[in-house]
């Protein structure tokens, strides 16, 4: 018997009300698990001391209409020098990053792509701002934002 792996992410779709009735879709980090990466309270706390650069990836509309992390520092992940900037916000291709984003599917995706750059040390925080199947995120847990 084979066994059925599931997918980590999934898609839900809802119809939303108004304009006949438009249909949304929207990806969910359902299936993610905190083991993967970074709560968001650890994540906080690291950001606070220093000991990992935290990178909110989200789109400039998105750190307006909820903040940022306190701690975090906003790149946009779409921006085409994301990369060069992230190499100037960092002191070493190893040191820790963490990647933050509103659910952690960006984040996820956006990991292992840093990680076949050369970046040794990527951690996902797979909660995201507005939560996932990790976790409550980053605004359900109460931490505090920056105004962006």
């Amino acid at each position: 018997m084979s066994v059925r792996r599931l997918p980590r992410r999934l898609m839900l779709v809802s119809l939303v009300a108004g304009a006949g009735g438009v249909a949304a879709a929207r990806w969910f980090n359902i299936a993610a698990e905190q083991e993967d990466g970074l709560s968001v309270q650890a994540a906080h706390m690291a950001a606070a001391d220093g000991s990992v650069t935290l990178i909110d990836i989200r789109r400039p509309d998105e750190w307006a209409a909820t903040g940022v992390g306190e701690g975090a520092v906003p790149l946009d992940m779409r921006d085409p020098q994301f990369v060069q900037k992230l190499i100037a916000l960092v002191p070493a291709p190893d040191a820790p990053i963490a990647l933050i984003c509103a659910r952690g599917v960006r984040s996820r995706h956006l990991a292992a792509r840093l990680t076949e750059a050369g970046f040794t040390n990527i951690i996902d925080v797979p909660e995201g701002m507005l939560g996932s199947g990790a976790g409550p995120g980053w605004l359900g847990a109460g931490l505090p934002v920056t105004k962006s």
